[in-house]
């Protein structure tokens, strides 16, 4: 499924898990994806993938104000994970071999974790790109 086929699915509304399943995850390089409001409420989220509300919170504050978690770094599943770069388009994170790219768009983040197996080019490249995607579609 392309981008656009997903938008128009199910009679013209928005699928979002498909895009966390398929344009996330599908893509072998995303281990766990979630995308969120930007007030943090859950949009659609990966089986398996047990981040907390409160984490969601914070990280849709920190993509709405990247430059808050320069230095402090962020939580997510309970890990504190080092903050590499954050600008107002993505916020790049890691903790060992693996990491998280956030991509904040109009109406969405979009939270995407590459495991010790993945490579970081391709989770930040994946999730950007359907932030790219979503952006251009005014979400």
């Amino acid at each position: 499924h392309s981008c656009g086929e997903m938008l128009k699915s199910r009679r013209g509304e928005m699928s979002w898990q498909s895009y966390v399943d398929d344009q996330m995850v599908g893509t072998g390089h995303v281990s766990k994806g979630c995308i969120t409001g930007l007030d943090g409420t859950i949009w659609a989220i990966s089986p398996g993938f047990s981040i907390s509300p409160q984490e969601c919170a914070d990280i849709a504050r920190a993509a709405c104000s990247p430059s808050s978690v320069l230095g402090s770094g962020l939580m997510i599943l309970g890990v504190k994970y080092m903050v590499l770069r954050a600008d107002e388009g993505s916020i790049y994170c890691r903790k060992g071999n693996e990491g998280v790219c956030i991509c904040k768009t109009n109406q969405a983040v979009l939270i995407g974790l590459y495991g010790e197996n993945q490579q970081a080019g391709q989770c930040n490249m994946v999730v950007e790109k359907l932030g790219d995607y979503l952006k251009e579609n005014n979400y």
